[in-house]
């Protein structure tokens, strides 16, 4: 049986370079779409490079945490073609 943590990092490495998905549509695809606090806590403690965590967001927009720090997260999602403005991405 695959973890929660497991289907969290599997529905986290699709994400394309560019896109982004908010922490409760992961916890969806998941398979268990309360748990987007339990999907933050995840990433949080991910050090995996091959996950993209950066590419995860809140829903209201806003880039949420990330490990490495929020400007780090910001830089990375700017590099592959995010749009940010005032710390919210701009959905195209």
């Amino acid at each position: 049986m695959i973890s929660f943590k497991e289907k969290v990092h599997r529905v986290v490495k699709k994400i394309p370079k560019g896109k982004v998905m908010s922490y409760m549509k992961v916890a969806s695809l998941a398979g268990k779409p309360l748990a987007f606090r339990a999907v933050g806590n995840i990433l949080g403690a991910n050090r995996d490079s091959k996950i993209p965590c950066h590419r995860v967001i809140r829903s209201d927009g806003r880039i949420g945490g990330y490990n490495k720090g929020v400007c780090k997260k910001s830089s990375l999602l700017q590099k592959e073609g995010v749009v940010i403005d005032s710390w919210k991405v701009r959905i195209k």
